[in-house]
């Protein structure tokens, strides 16, 4: 009988700045394992052109393991019963993952991956990858903390390789998520978010100022790193020490044409703060995916979820049939390639929450689903802010016609 440690794959798929896979290659034989998880992929937040986009991720996954000479097992399977599988001819010593905060059926797979290693005398090793901290009692020195995980050292593999297994796995159909997959949708993979994060950082950064609130603009002048990092195509500690690294250079070159792009660079790194500061809202309170977060809100439009004129203005939002022109066209735009600059995105909840009176969890699912870039963490604390349910944040009601005269003046986008 094989011993062999385990490296689970979920929502990191690369190699580098990868711990979980950086210790668990100091074991003498390895498995690497990524698992079409039946429930996450049956569950109403997700989507085919997800999906498609992880199958992009995967692809890059492999050939990035196999040039180490380490065989990228996929399970169709869940992840406890793939290991039960294993354990029936393999004698498992450990499991090594990262950590992850994401949505209440994420959570329940955690914690059944938990119970199965404790009755099987299995030691699971999880490890961070962003500035989300577990078990933390409030989040007043959260900001010290994110800056020490930012500044730690990129996660190196070893040089001596371990003995990389290879075993078959049973054969089944993998579970298909609802929908379709999007014709323009940014490509999965490694490679892809590299050569996004080079550009922005070199070249795009320059418009971010200024260009992020426009739908037409933001296209270029956003990052666009958001599915690479909703994914684990790269870590955020590789984007913030990159943006770092790439802003002392501009300012030591001390040229008055690098001045746009230090500017856009500075303001990046904020979002990237609150990319992680969102997260940790959802770590400490997983239930904000299904309940309000302040409690007072609770019968607020809850009668609207069962109620046929509802039903109608809920099914004219989501089709992009509403009468506004940006609101329908940013629907649109989501239809074709799964992405929307944020601030279109909090006009679409704010439309949907106030001018319509829509409850906030069918719209927060229409939305997860068409993002190609979901992020459970990010979206739904936003979508709860967005529709005035968090009991701390003053309402912000989009008036969609003023945005589109101010930021589609000429009507080019719609």
């Amino acid at each position: 009988m094989a011993t062999l440690t385990i490296v689970w794959f979920k929502r990191d798929l690369r190699i580098h700045d990868h711990a979980a896979l950086a210790n668990a290659l100091n074991s003498e034989s390895i498995l690497a394992l990524y698992c079409w998880e039946p429930a996450m992929w049956q569950a109403e937040d997700a989507s085919l052109a997800q999906q498609a986009f992880v199958g992009d991720c995967l692809k890059s996954l492999r050939q990035a393991l196999e040039s180490m000479g380490v065989p990228l097992h996929i399970s169709s399977m869940g992840i406890v019963e793939t290991l039960n599988f294993l354990s029936q001819t393999n004698k498992i010593s450990a499991l090594h993952s990262h950590e992850e905060t994401g949505n209440l059926t994420s959570f329940a797979i955690d914690k059944a991956v938990g119970h199965w290693c404790k009755a099987n005398q299995v030691s699971w090793h999880e490890y961070p990858q962003n500035g989300v901290i577990r078990r933390i009692k409030n989040r007043d020195d959260w900001h010290f903390m994110w800056e020490a995980r930012m500044q730690a050292p990129i996660a190196q593999l070893p040089n001596n390789m371990p003995n990389a297994l290879r075993i078959a796995l049973p054969k089944s159909p993998i579970i298909f998520a609802h929908g379709e997959d999007k014709s323009g949708r940014q490509k999965g993979g490694r490679e892809q978010a590299l050569n996004t994060l080079n550009s922005f950082l070199t070249q795009r950064a320059s418009r971010y100022r200024g260009g992020i609130s426009s739908p037409i603009k933001a296209s270029e002048a956003s990052s666009r790193l958001s599915p690479y990092l909703a994914w684990g195509c790269v870590s955020v500690k590789e984007v913030v020490q990159a943006k770092r690294a790439t802003l002392s250079a501009l300012q030591d070159e001390g040229l008055s044409e690098n001045i746009p792009l230090i500017l856009g660079l500075k303001s990046f790194e904020s979002r990237l703060h609150w990319h992680c500061h969102f997260m940790q809202k959802l770590e400490s309170e997983p239930t904000l995916e299904l309940q309000h977060m302040h409690l007072a809100h609770e019968d607020m439009r809850d009668e609207q979820l069962n109620d046929i004129e509802s039903k109608r203005r809920l099914n004219a939002w989501c089709q992009g049939q509403t009468g506004w022109p940006l609101v329908d066209a940013c629907l649109a735009m989501l239809k074709h390639n799964g992405w929307i600059n944020f601030r279109m995105r909090a006009m679409l909840m704010s439309t949907a929450s106030y001018l319509l009176w829509l409850h906030w969890r069918e719209t927060g699912l229409h939305l997860a689903r068409e993002f190609v870039d979901y992020e459970p963490g990010i979206h739904w604390p936003q979508v709860q802010m967005q529709s005035g349910t968090t009991g701390i944040n003053t309402l912000r009601i989009y008036n969609p016609i003023k945005q589109a005269q101010v930021q589609d003046p000429k009507g080019n986008f719609v």
